[in-house]
């Protein structure tokens, strides 16, 4: 991989459920370093283009490439699948997301919870990862939970748990698919610092979101997608300060605060 070249590049990207066209010929690059963050309404497309970058969903048509390197498939259309589940596996560990939901295991300790992929996926030193694990728990703010479960969080503190669980992987790049929805406004606020500051670190990031402060702050680029189009993109400052479509500037009022 150059210096130049993307961690993810998507290109022509097409997606079906079935005769729904969910995604019809998207291409996104993240860059090193680079946050690039998906916005628009409900249905457009964008949780279903994350979770084709990390290759949860199978696309029909298209390239996505990690650090260069093309997913294999064979197949055609509805029936395309990844032909190398080693190149899947390699890929996604160096990928990590952090959903909507939390997705923690109710039935571990939060410090577990973040050992977990690290200690039996990648097979590391059980010592090392606690070590890694504590670390990163202090770094999102509740390294004094490692000893409770899930449920004794509130959402904010188990969101920031997810984070550190992503971060423990020490992954290549960080996907966000709507980080915050499920959050209070205060609890809200407690996660969106923890992606700035991530932002501030340097992280490669796509985040899928609602949040078009958070957006505008921590974006180098910002695509807006519209019923599974590409509609608009650019820097933060020219999509929210002087965007080019009715569409988009339509969306921009419809989501301002009141």
């Amino acid at each position: 991989m150059t210096t130049n070249t993307p961690v993810i590049e998507i290109r022509d990207l097409h997606k079906s459920y079935g005769t729904l066209e969910v995604l019809k010929g998207v291409d996104i690059s993240a860059s090193a370093g680079h946050v690039v963050s998906l916005i628009g309404s409900s249905g457009s497309g964008k949780s279903t283009l994350l979770r084709c970058a990390n290759l949860l969903e199978d696309s029909q048509q298209g390239d996505v490439l990690f650090c260069g390197e093309p997913v294999s498939w064979k197949g055609n259309g509805l029936s395309r699948r990844p032909s190398d589940r080693a190149q899947i596996t390699r890929i996604r560990t160096n990928l990590s997301m952090v959903f909507q939901q939390f997705n923690l295991w109710a039935h571990m300790t939060i410090l577990q919870n973040v050992m977990e992929a690290p200690v039996t996926v990648l097979k590391q030193d059980r010592a090392e990862v606690e070590a890694a694990a504590r670390k990163y728990l202090a770094k999102v703010g509740i390294g004094d939970k490692c000893d409770v479960f899930p449920a004794q969080l509130s959402g904010g503190q188990q969101q920031r748990a997810a984070i550190a669980r992503a971060l423990c992987m020490e992954p290549k790049a960080l996907l966000f698919d709507e980080p915050t929805s499920a959050l209070d406004p205060e609890l809200e606020q407690e996660v969106i610092k923890v992606i700035k500051d991530l932002a501030a670190e340097g992280r490669t990031m796509i985040i899928v979101t609602h949040d078009m402060r958070l957006a505008a702050d921590v974006s180098d680029h910002v695509v807006f997608l519209h019923q599974g189009k590409i509609e608009e993109e650019g820097p933060p400052e020219t999509l929210f300060g002087a965007p080019k479509t009715d569409r988009l500037r339509g969306f921009l009022s419809a989501t301002q605060p009141t």
